[in-house]
């Protein structure tokens, strides 16, 4: 007996306006017509656009039913459409259709939706980033909801899931924790302490509030079908003038990277020069600008057999083409670039200049005690060490402090524009920091798992006798990391800890505009029955 076909995700919202509202959702069908029925008795009805995505895939480290040996296309739908004439402030019940081939129709549950929030609407907004399909997350979401609510709206700094091209991370993986399954309480995750079992299903978040992400180094595939897998895909990844050099003639993006799959999913903003990548966009009393602010990851190893941060594998010294080339910066942000000019308009505007909130969101941390703050935020220099005869023998990269593009470029428009809030992730934890001027800094990435913090004994993995000095301990940029404020944790010595890295205990962050309050939340999933504790909390001014 074979189970009901079924809706791949339920239902969910992208970009608000003042009258209308976008609703998105996904089926492994192409389908005869797809619908919104809307209103009180869902009597009115909206006819959806459908698309395929291109580049969706599975392949051997999929977690799906009979994985194939290589990437293989995964044939996936995606179905829009817009809801028009909505009062601000109203929520309407709807529900969304999709009939097959076959004629058999599939409706989901019903959910409310609702237009952007005017002014002076008090607002509960979720803080949140790196989820990547990892332990912790199914619980960390569902706790969201049990603690606070319905909120309004998600602020998600980058990092969606682990491989964008890779289906079953967004939709079904078979671990029970994917993507569209944690924020739509359709997740079920197990977690074991002590022999204790809890299984977590996430929250009904996005099918009643709008998503606003930003690209983070997880939402960038590689060069295409280069290697035998998704994830040797990912990993492939090289500068556009290398891939112009190289390829001369071919597509630039096949052969360097791409974001296909994050924005043929994803509904979002766009500006003009920047399009999904970067913008800007007003909700209720906040002015949200997103940047694309992140790089390659590379392993700070210096074993000879990676490509990393600071040197090349020595077995590809002689084959340019298969070179790392250090942690590639994928969109420029330096002064003079075209986002940095986006941005320094964008901050002389009337609406961001009249918000009463002012929050910027990118993924790549300019303050934390992370490990990937470090090499410095600038472009590689590449450095070729050659012997008597000329031929190869290192390949190593460095990274000067002086160059770093979000401390030295970034972060004096933002204090002179008088932001409020600078928001990030990338380092799986909690810390936040505040500038001399009083602009707060907060990293609330401890959600589904964390890496530690370079504090105390625990020390970042940095080369030594390169030209640069790479900060083994505490953020490199100089601030002193807030204690929080009403809880903080303590070391085994019963110092306090400034951050929370824990791969038992999961962080979210909830900011409250009727008071312009940001409050942060720890759970320890080793005990389920316990109370979520509120550990931290500011105003912005």
């Amino acid at each position: 007996m074979t189970s009901a076909p079924q809706l791949l995700t339920d239902p969910f919202l992208q970009l608000p306006t003042a009258n209308s509202v976008r609703v998105v959702w996904f089926t492994e069908f192409a389908g005869q017509q797809h619908q919104i029925n809307y209103g009180e008795n869902l009597q009115q009805r909206v006819v959806a656009t459908t698309t395929k995505l291109s580049r969706t895939r599975e392949d051997q480290n999929s977690h799906i039913p009979n994985p194939p040996e290589k990437p293989v296309n995964r044939d996936i739908w995606r179905h829009e459409a817009e809801v028009t004439g909505l009062t601000p402030g109203v929520r309407v019940n709807y529900s969304v259709t999709s009939i097959r081939e076959d004629e058999e129709s599939i409706s989901s549950d019903v959910f409310t939706l609702a237009s952007k929030p005017q002014p002076n609407t008090p607002l509960k907004i979720l803080l949140t980033s790196d989820h990547q399909l990892k332990p912790m997350t199914a619980a960390n979401l569902q706790k969201v909801v049990e603690t606070v609510g319905r909120v309004d709206a998600v602020l998600f700094a980058g990092d969606l899931v682990n491989i964008p091209d890779r289906a079953s991370e967004w939709f079904d993986d078979l671990r029970g924790n994917g993507f569209f399954p944690g924020l739509q309480g359709r997740a079920s995750y197990e977690m074991e302490f002590n022999g204790v079992k809890t299984t977590y299903t996430g929250a009904n978040i996005i099918q009643h509030a709008p998503m606003y992400t930003c690209i983070g180094n997880h939402e960038v595939m590689g060069r295409l079908a280069r290697t035998d897998s998704l994830d040797g895909e990912f990993n492939d990844t090289i500068p556009r003038d290398v891939a112009q050099r190289l390829y001369s003639g071919q597509s630039l993006i096949d052969h360097s990277f791409n974001t296909y799959t994050y924005e043929e999913i994803l509904t979002l903003p766009q500006s003009r020069e920047g399009g999904k990548k970067y913008y800007a966009v007003t909700f209720g009393d906040v002015r949200l600008v997103v940047l694309y602010i992140t790089n390659m990851w590379r392993t700070p190893k210096l074993d000879a057999t990676y490509n990393g941060r600071y040197k090349e594998a020595e077995s590809n010294l002689n084959q340019p083409e298969n070179w790392g080339y250090g942690q590639i910066i994928y969109e420029p942000i330096a002064q003079g670039s075209q986002q940095y000019n986006w941005l320094e308009t964008e901050l002389k505007s009337i609406d961001f200049q009249q918000a009463k909130y002012k929050i910027v969101m990118f993924h790549h941390p300019p303050h934390t005690l992370g490990d990937n703050i470090v090499p410095t935020y600038t472009d590689p220099v590449q450095i070729i060490e050659r012997d008597a005869e000329g031929k190869i023998k290192a390949v190593r990269y460095e990274y000067p402090k002086e160059s770093d593009y979000i401390i030295r470029d970034v972060i004096p428009l933002l204090e002179a524009a008088q932001v409020q809030l600078v928001f990030y992730g990338h380092s799986h934890l909690w810390n936040r920091f505040i500038s001399p001027s009083g602009m707060h800094f907060l990293e609330t990435s401890n959600v589904g798992n964390s890496y530690g913090a370079a504090w105390s004994d625990k020390k970042r993995e940095v080369p030594f006798g390169y030209q640069e000095e790479y900060t083994a301990i505490g953020d490199p940029n100089g601030l002193e990391p807030v204690l929080p404020t009403i809880s903080h944790l303590v070391d085994e010595n019963g110092q306090s800890l400034p951050y929370v890295a824990s791969n038992d205990i999961t962080v979210f962050s909830i900011f409250e505009t009727a008071t312009g309050t940001i409050s942060s939340y720890r759970f320890d999933t080793r005990k389920p029955d316990s109370e979520v504790v509120k550990f931290d909390e500011f105003k912005l001014k």
